[in-house]
């Protein structure tokens, strides 16, 4: 299996980078005195879709749709999501859609991540407010798993489709992420040499959640993943682990790609 990516750095916002103000502090100084308009001198800089200004747009428009964590907002709006979009489509890679990223898979649209990231994060947090270590179901191209690098120490992230792992190293490559292990196999077996895992989450949605990845979740940890309900249609489905049991709640309806075992 292939491991992390070997680079030191981080994302804006991670731990270890200073926050993405202290870097403009100089130049809105200088908007200031030429008398610009600095009405956005607290968001992070930069043209056409690498602005922090269309970022910004995008979870102005999360937290009206009920996105509600400061953490999940955040990490949300550091992460470039046109980055990990084919070049025809970078036009729409902060409107609320999915989009087709190859092989049938489609880039999950910006409120799921953000809601399944918030129910995520609604389990175990450290001392820090982040969970400890994260396993994702379903690398894809690799976007949700480095939103993912923000709001949890460590990340194992697992794909079962040589040519998304690789699209998803190379995507993920310009991050540098020293926190995110991609790893190449049978995401339903989910990965027991990380375990336990604080949370675990899934971008493909099954007729249930294997039991692989509830021997996996560590004590107090969640699991959230689009399962298909009796009427045949995918619900969120979140299960908490406690030591006595483990508590499932329903949600709303969602449609994600079918959970499949094996390599291709």
């Amino acid at each position: 299996m292939a491991t992390r990516p070997g680079f030191p750095a981080r994302l804006p916002g991670s731990p270890g980078h200073p926050p993405a103000t202290k870097k403009i502090a100089g130049q809105a100084q200088r908007e200031r005195s030429a008398g610009q308009n600095t009405s956005e001198d607290t968001q992070p800089r930069g043209y056409g879709l690498d602005s922090g200004a269309v970022r910004a747009r995008m979870v102005q428009k999360l937290a009206a749709q009920g996105i509600s964590d400061a953490q999940v907002l955040a990490a949300m709006g550091h992460v470039e999501r046109h980055r990990f979009v084919d070049s025809a489509l970078v036009n729409q890679a902060y409107e609320d859609t999915s989009l087709p990223i190859g092989l049938g898979q489609t880039i999950s649209k910006p409120n799921v991540v953000a809601r399944m990231l918030e129910l995520l994060l609604g389990g175990q947090r450290g001392a820090t407010g982040r969970l400890g270590r994260v396993l994702e179901i379903g690398t894809g191209c690799g976007y949700q798993a480095a939103v993912l690098s923000l709001v949890a120490t460590e990340v194992y992230s697992i794909e079962r489709l040589r040519g998304l792992h690789d699209r998803a190293r190379e995507n993920l490559r310009h991050f540098r992420l020293a926190n995110v292990h991609l790893l190449f196999g049978d995401g339903m077996a989910g990965y027991a040499k990380g375990a336990p895992y604080a949370g675990i989450i899934a971008a493909a949605g099954g007729d249930a959640v294997p039991p692989a990845w509830v021997e996996q979740l560590a004590v107090g940890g969640r699991i959230v993943a689009p399962t298909v309900m009796a009427d045949g249609k995918q619900a969120l489905v979140v299960l908490e682990k406690t030591t006595r049991e483990l508590k499932q709640t329903v949600l709303e309806a969602v449609h994600f790609v079918p959970l499949k075992s094996g390599i291709a």
